[in-house]
């Protein structure tokens, strides 16, 4: 069974199954104040959530929003929060709408989004789900905004055969090749 939703702003017709339908009923979500960040080819729906009235109590509220036929389209959302004692808070959630585990690309959004609200200037220190990160934006223009992350140390190599595990606040999984040069 297929529901349409006209788009008075387009005149479109845009098709939601229902897996959609059934997001619109578990969510009092009517209206999403969002921005749309990437970082070397990962792209994020930046939401600004210090008033912490978005909560996200089932992850097909993510998903949704992050699909990329029915939705804004995004490898993962992140909301930006108060922290209690550094610049800000950082939350991401994966496409799949699970809270994940850091994401360097989306650390690295989420400052220059900081810094666009006025929160903090060129520097930062703030929390996530794998404990404090150091920020600096080294460069900005009006394309692009560059931003050195401090990810964790690397506590722990595993290695099995010619495959590595490394946790920087999330975990790589790294294969060594070898190539021939021509």
């Amino acid at each position: 069974m297929q529901f349409k939703l006209s788009l008075s702003s387009r005149n479109q017709n845009t098709i939601y199954n229902n897996r959609n339908l059934n997001w619109f009923k578990i969510t009092k979500l009517k209206k999403l104040h969002f921005f749309k960040y990437q970082g070397t080819g990962n792209d994020f729906i930046m939401v600004d959530n210090r008033s912490q009235k978005i909560v996200f109590d089932h992850p097909s509220i993510v998903a949704n929003l992050c699909d990329r036929r029915f939705g804004i389209g995004a490898d993962g959302l992140i909301l930006l929060e108060e922290s209690g004692m550094l610049d800000f808070r950082m939350k991401y959630f994966n496409a799949n709408g699970m809270e994940g585990s850091m994401c360097g690309n989306g650390g690295r959004c989420i400052t220059a989004f900081a810094q666009i609200l006025g929160i903090i200037e060129n520097k930062a220190v703030f929390e996530a789900i794998d404990g404090i990160h150091e920020v600096l934006i080294t460069e900005k223009n009006a394309i692009d905004t560059i931003v050195s992350l401090k990810m964790n140390d690397v506590n722990r190599i595993e290695k099995e055969n010619n495959n590595y595990i490394i946790d920087t606040g999330s975990p790589h999984f790294i294969t060594l090749l070898k190539v021939s040069v021509i």
